[in-house]
């Protein structure tokens, strides 16, 4: 399984930005992506997540109402749109996928420990 994450970049404080994670080599019908976010110092956090077919999403507290996760299965690919971004959003954001055994479809899959494999991290900086 392989994922490449891209779209970071630099924004002001309130703009938007969309990040992407193309996703490649799954072989199971069903399966979890997740965005996560680290800054250096701290643990990997959970940002959102939601299943390859569309549904059970799932929004850190800290952006819901401002951060949207989609997913064009077709591509197989899955985006994070980031709105009214604050200066705490700034981090590598990484996509990361579930999708090894034992998998639930109605599982909330919100920590790193549960995500088998990674992209390789976008980052994201947002300035006053």
């Amino acid at each position: 399984v392989q994922l490449q994450a891209s779209g970071g970049g630099s924004v002001q404080a309130g703009w938007s930005l969309r990040v992407s994670c193309t996703v490649s080599g799954v072989t199971r019908d069903e399966y979890t992506i997740g965005w996560f976010r680290q800054v250096p110092g701290k643990e990997r956090e959970a940002v959102s997540c939601i299943r390859s077919s569309g549904g059970r999403i799932w929004y850190a507290d800290s952006v819901k109402g401002r951060f949207t996760i989609s997913r064009d299965k077709g591509k197989n690919a899955m985006f994070l749109q980031m709105n009214s971004l604050k200066l705490e959003d700034t981090a590598v954001y990484y996509c990361a996928a579930r999708t090894q055994s034992p998998y639930s479809a109605s599982a909330f899959y919100r920590r790193a420990a549960e995500y088998d494999s990674w992209g390789q991290g976008t980052l994201v900086t947002v300035s006053s």
